[in-house]
């Protein structure tokens, strides 16, 4: 199967992504410039073209103030001349520079974000959290003219519950507005129920695209923490993964990881994320990497058709205890 023949559409935006997206969240955090820059050639140089990322990337980081992986992301996009190549995905709402998702903040917060982009149009703007505080007219209205000015040319939604989205569903119809394309929630092998017991039904009815974030679940699915002293792999996650996933269940994942991997000659990163890009509504689950042959698994999943039958072991293993 070739790359071309698995371009899937972001909702009904028209986008065409291939089933990978990059994790932005990197660059300028555990990934430098230099790196990124790598990164970023091999990733388009594979053939893929999704790469999501935030105003709010990475303010968490020492030294860092926010707008960083944006900055980095337009700084490659002048040195490569590959705008065209790519699908640009980033988020507003989160930062604290521009919390919340009133139309004024709204206008202002993409403005920062062309800019360090060095970009005229952003292909994908993301609410990047739910902001109740303002009505959804207020927020789509100012999305919609943000796609009239030709500065974007589809919205989404990250963090949405299910009766949000269905709202915000809602008032895009009622009030002839664009509506959420995109779904970008939190979904892997280990963390289901939050996302298939509501918002999966939502968003197969009504044919959005999800891309979904921590889909290795910060790590843990790569087979990488297995016993508690591997939290010190990681001085920034380790602790915390180790704390939320090393449980009974967890290992019996990872066991049903390998068994597939095995079996298929790959990798438990390889097998999580081929099991993500099988599942219904899944356009292109994203996933980051720090060096370049952390990428090549990444792209290697693209190329694993799972079988009905590992899919269902694989199900099987992360049922909730």
């Amino acid at each position: 199967m070739t790359l071309a023949s698995q371009a899937r559409e972001l909702g009904r935006s028209g986008l065409k992504v291939q089933p990978l997206a990059f994790g932005g969240n990197v660059f300028g955090w555990s990934a430098d410039e230099a790196v990124s820059f790598k990164l970023l050639d091999a990733f388009v140089g594979a053939g893929f073209n999704l790469v999501d990322t935030a105003d709010a990337y990475s303010a968490w980081v020492p030294g860092n103030h926010g707008g960083d992986s944006e900055t980095i992301l337009g700084r490659w996009l002048r040195r490569s001349g590959k705008r065209n190549d790519l699908v640009i995905a980033t988020k507003v709402g989160k930062w604290s520079e521009h919390a919340g998702l009133s139309a004024p903040n709204i206008a202002e917060a993409v403005e920062g974000s062309l800019r360090r982009l060095q970009v005229e149009t952003i292909d994908l703007y993301q609410a990047h959290e739910d902001d109740p505080s303002v009505p959804l007219e207020e927020t789509l209205g100012a999305f919609s003219r943000l796609i009239e000015q030709g500065k974007v040319r589809a919205i989404g939604a990250s963090n949405y519950s299910a009766a949000r989205l269905a709202e915000a569903l809602r008032v895009s119809k009622l009030h002839n507005l664009p509506r959420y394309e995109t779904l970008q929630p939190q979904y892997n092998l280990y963390d289901r129920a939050g996302y298939e017991s509501g918002l999966e039904p939502l968003i197969r009815a009504e044919g959005i695209g999800v891309i979904s974030y921590y889909s290795l679940a910060s790590g843990f699915l790569s087979g990488k923490y297995r016993k508690a002293a591997d939290a010190g792999k990681s001085a920034a996650r380790g602790a915390s993964v180790v704390d939320r996933y090393l449980n009974p269940r967890g290992l019996r994942i990872l066991q049903a990881l390998d068994a597939v991997a095995a079996d298929r000659n790959a990798n438990p990163t390889q097998v999580a994320l081929a099991w993500l890009i099988a599942r219904p509504g899944i356009v292109a689950p994203i996933a980051s990497a720090t060096t370049t042959s952390q990428l090549a698994d990444l792209v290697a999943a693209t190329r694993l058709a799972l079988s009905a039958t590992e899919i269902a072991a694989l199900d099987a293993a992360s049922a909730e205890d």
